[in-house]
C-alpha cells in the first residue's frame, strides 16, 4: 500500500506559514507599495522610428535611461516597416509633458479656468504639490505685491517665499516693466494700468522653468538628439499619445472591478458545482495566493502594470483549476467512503491528486521561469507573477483550500 503524506495532520503548521507570509506581504504592500507602471499612473507613449536594422530595444532603453527616463518601457512595433525606413519602437514613459506654452498656462491659471495642482500633477508627479502651493500663494499675495510696488518698495521680501534665492532678480525684472518716465510721472497709476501684466509676468517667472524643461517639443528633441548622439542613428517621432491621470484612474478602477467580478463569479460557480463552504475555501485560497504574490511584487520591485494584472487574473484561474481537482476528488471519495473519517478522507483525496498537481505545476513553472529569465522587460512582470503564483497556487490548493474547510465539511 502506498504511503500517504499527512497533509491534514500538519495543516496547523502550513496555515501558520501562510499567515506569516500574508502578514509580511501586507506590510510590504502598505509600507513599500508598488512600482506602478504608466498604465496606472498616466504617462506618454511614443512610436520612434530609428534608421537602420541593428538597433535593439535594449539600445533604446539604455539611451533613455541616460537622459532620465529610467523606467521607460520599450518594445518593437508590430507595424510593417521597410529596411530602408528602419525600425519602429514603442516607448512608454511615466511622464506627461506640457503641450501648452507657459503663456497659455498662465492665462488659464490667472483666469482660474484650471486648478494649479491638476495642471502640474500629471507632469511633475510628487513635485507638483510644492509648485501648485507656490502658484496659489503667489496669486493670493498679488494685492500686497501691487500695493508695495505702487509705493516704490523693494519687492524682494514679498517674493522670497515663492522664488527663494531668485527673489531679488525677479524683483528687478518686475520693476523694469515700469519705465523711468512712468515712475516720475505717476508710479501708482502706471502700476495699476499694468497690474494684470505684472501679475501674469510673476506667474510666468514661477512656472516657466518646469514648463520649458517638460515641454513636449523640448523633450521630443532631447530624445531624438540622444538617440542620434549615442547610437549614431537618425530618429523621428511617428506618433505621440499621452495617457492622462483620469485614463490611468479608469484603468485602475477597471482592474479592481475585473478582480472583484472574477472572485464573485468563482464563489457562485463553486457554490453550484460543489457547496457554498467549498466556495468559501476556494476564495480564501485565492485571496491567499493574490496577497502573497502582490507581496512579492512589492518586495522585489517588479513593475505593477497591465501585464502584471493579467498574471494575477491568470493565477486566479490556474489556482482555482488545481483547487477544483482536489475538491472533485474529495466529493468522489465522500460517495465512495461514506463511513471514513473526514480528515482521513480529505488527506487521501489530496494524496491521490498530488502527483497530477505537481506535474502540471512543474510544467507551467519551467515555462514561466524561462520567460522570466530570458524574456524582454515588457513581459517580465507577467512572467514574475506567474512564476511566484504557480508555486503559491499549487501550495494553497494542497495545503490551504482543502484542509481549511474540514471543520465545516462534517456538516454536509
Amino acid at each position: 500500500m502506498r504511503r500517504e503524506i499527512d497533509f491534514v495532520g500538519k495543516r496547523g503548521i502550513f496555515i501558520t506559514i501562510s499567515l506569516i507570509l500574508i502578514v509580511l506581504s501586507l506590510i510590504f504592500i502598505f509600507t513599500k507599495g508598488f512600482d506602478l507602471g504608466v498604465d496606472f499612473t498616466g504617462g506618454t507613449e511614443m512610436i520612434i522610428r530609428v534608421k537602420g536594422t541593428d538597433v535593439t530595444e535594449s539600445d533604446i532603453r539604455e539611451v533613455l535611461s541616460k537622459i532620465g527616463f529610467t523606467h521607460a518601457r520599450v518594445t518593437r512595433s508590430g507595424l510593417s516597416v521597410s529596411k530602408e525606413e528602419g525600425r519602429d519602437f514603442i516607448v512608454t514613459v511615466r511622464h506627461m509633458f506640457f503641450a501648452k506654452s507657459a503663456d497659455e498656462i498662465v492665462n488659464e491659471l490667472y483666469n482660474k479656468e484650471v486648478d494649479a495642482y491638476k495642471v502640474f500633477s500629471a507632469v511633475l508627479g510628487h513635485n507638483a504639490k510644492d509648485l501648485a502651493n507656490k502658484v496659489n500663494g503667489l496669486m493670493g499675495s498679488f494685492e500686497k505685491i501691487i500695493a508695495d510696488m505702487k509705493k516704490g518698495k523693494d519687492l524682494t521680501e514679498d517674493l522670497k517665499p515663492f522664488f527663494g534665492d531668485r527673489a531679488s532678480e525677479v524683483a528687478k525684472a518686475v520693476n523694469s516693466l515700469i519705465t523711468p518716465d512712468e515712475r516720475k510721472a505717476d508710479l501708482a497709476g502706471a502700476v495699476e494700468r499694468k497690474k494684470e501684466m505684472i501679475e501674469k509676468f510673476l506667474l510666468k517667472k514661477l512656472i516657466e522653468k518646469p514648463v520649458e524643461e517638460y515641454g513636449k517639443a523640448k523633450v521630443v528633441a532631447k530624445i531624438l538628439s540622444a538617440i542620434e548622439k549615442n547610437l549614431g542613428k537618425k530618429a523621428m517621432i511617428i506618433s505621440f499619445t499621452e495617457i492622462s491621470g483620469s485614463a490611468a484612474q479608469e484603468i485602475r478602477s477597471g482592474t479592481y472591478t475585473a478582480v472583484l467580478v472574477a472572485i464573485i463569479a468563482i464563489l457562485i460557480y463553486i457554490t453550484f458545482r460543489f457547496n457554498f463552504i467549498f466556495g468559501v475555501g476556494a476564495i480564501l485560497a485565492l485571496i491567499h495566493d493574490v496577497v502573497i504574490t502582490l507581496g512579492f511584487y512589492s518586495f522585489f520591485g517588479y513593475e505593477m502594470n497591465v501585464p502584471a494584472v493579467a498574471a494575477i487574473l491568470t493565477l486566479i484561474g490556474y489556482s482555482l483549476n488545481d483547487t477544483i481537482v482536489v475538491y472533485d476528488r474529495i466529493r468522489e471519495n465522500f460517495r465512495r467512503y461514506r463511513k471514513m473519517d473526514v480528515e482521513r478522507l480529505v488527506n487521501r483525496s489530496i494524496n491521490e491528486v498530488i502527483v497530477r498537481s505537481i506535474n502540471t505545476s512543474l510544467t507551467t513553472f519551467f515555462v514561466v521561469l524561462i520567460l522570466l529569465i530570458f524574456a524582454g522587460k515588457t513581459i517580465k512582470s507577467f512572467a514574475f507573477g506567474m512564476t511566484v503564483g504557480t508555486i503559491v497556487g499549487t501550495y494553497s490548493s494542497l495545503y490551504i483550500a482543502a484542509p481549511i474547510v474540514i471543520k465545516w465539511v462534517k456538516k454536509f
